[in-house]
């Protein structure tokens, strides 16, 4: 990964005027996007994440500091540099009519042929390479009115990686998209910023996504902070459990994820290793259980085996003695039994 600073922010305070009245989002900030770089933003609604992302794009102007391009004062830069310096995705929906998919990755090379210009075969060759590099080759006939979300947002961002530019901002891309379109985009993306040399930056609320694909994260604070690190170290610090628990979501940070907090009435004790005492345990939380070490404070206790990948779940409850060999039987006997007695 490169350290050349794409992007650069000196003292930036970033929000907006309405009726005369000036809202600062977050101040002060001392940010750096690097070339090969993919960052995600993360903070709560409304903390600031798409103010930052129009700042940093030009779409609005900083209250006060300063923002550099690869090196150069962003008031320095003319438009049409600019657009080809940096790239925008936004949520918002674009005018599609009767729009083909080929045709509207063909504007992203405006600041190259201006709006009445042609393509020549340099711009052609770039928007080929520009839906190969998101897998939508096949999509590049077809009316935009007609694809899916997940079809869209990969034309949306081939169209900015027809641009060329070594940067690329992107606003909630993933918001509308089912979980296996949601991980196929951050995939794509992220190799797209080591492969290409190019600094990313994604605003997101899937913690879970970000965790496993930023090489940073930026999180934007209630008091308009933003603090800054790699996803493990802001795990082991206990930011992330700051930032985002609350008296609902406990942080587990051995699984590196946030879960639901209901106070068991029961425990169960619970011994075995492996995938199947994993997603056990899950299950009973998600009953309501709780987990203790203390054998004889449990409701029950199960022994959890497996071979050859089968599981094999030994229930331990009053008189009885259950087996279970599939973990959907295991469940629906938990759920038969009258815990008030």
């Amino acid at each position: 990964m490169s350290d050349t600073a794409q992007i650069t922010t000196s003292a930036l305070t970033i929000g907006y005027t309405h009726k005369g009245v000036t809202n600062t989002v977050a101040k002060d900030l001392e940010l750096a996007l690097n070339a090969g770089e993919f960052v995600c933003l993360l903070g709560p609604n409304g903390a600031g994440k798409s103010t930052l992302i129009r700042t940093l794009a030009g779409m609005q102007k900083p209250l006060s500091g300063s923002i550099q391009l690869q090196g150069k004062d962003f008031s320095d830069i003319a438009p049409r540099e600019r657009a080809r310096m940096v790239s925008v995705v936004l949520t918002e929906t674009f005018p599609s009519g009767m729009m083909d998919a080929y045709t509207l990755v063909s504007l992203g090379r405006h600041p190259y042929s201006g709006w009445l210009g042609g393509l020549n075969s340099n711009d052609r060759e770039r928007i080929d390479w520009a839906f190969n590099a998101v897998g939508a080759e096949a999509l590049a006939t077809r009316q935009v009115a007609e694809l899916s979300d997940g079809e869209r947002q990969k034309v949306s961002i081939a169209r900015a990686l027809a641009q060329e530019s070594k940067v690329m901002l992107l606003d909630e891309p993933t918001a509308f998209l089912d979980l296996p379109r949601r991980v196929e985009l951050m995939s794509i993306l992220r190799n797209l910023a080591h492969r290409e040399q190019m600094g990313l930056l994604l605003s997101t609320h899937d913690l879970d996504l970000a965790l496993r694909f930023a090489d940073r994260i930026w999180i934007v604070n209630e008091d308009g902070s933003i603090q800054q690190g790699y996803p493990e170290a802001l795990a082991l610090e206990g930011t992330l459990e700051r930032v985002f628990a609350n008296e609902n979501l406990d942080w587990d940070a051995e699984l590196g994820s946030f879960r639901a907090h209901p106070t068991p009435c029961l425990n169960v004790y619970m011994h075995g290793k492996g995938i199947h005492y994993a997603w056990t345990k899950r299950a009973l939380e998600r009953l309501g259980f709780g987990i203790t070490d203390a054998q004889g404070k449990a409701a029950f206790s199960i022994e959890i085996t497996q071979a050859n990948d089968c599981g094999n779940w030994a229930v331990q409850y009053k008189d009885e003695q259950p087996i279970f060999t599939e973990i959907r039987v295991l469940i629906d006997w938990i759920q038969a039994q009258d815990w008030s007695r």
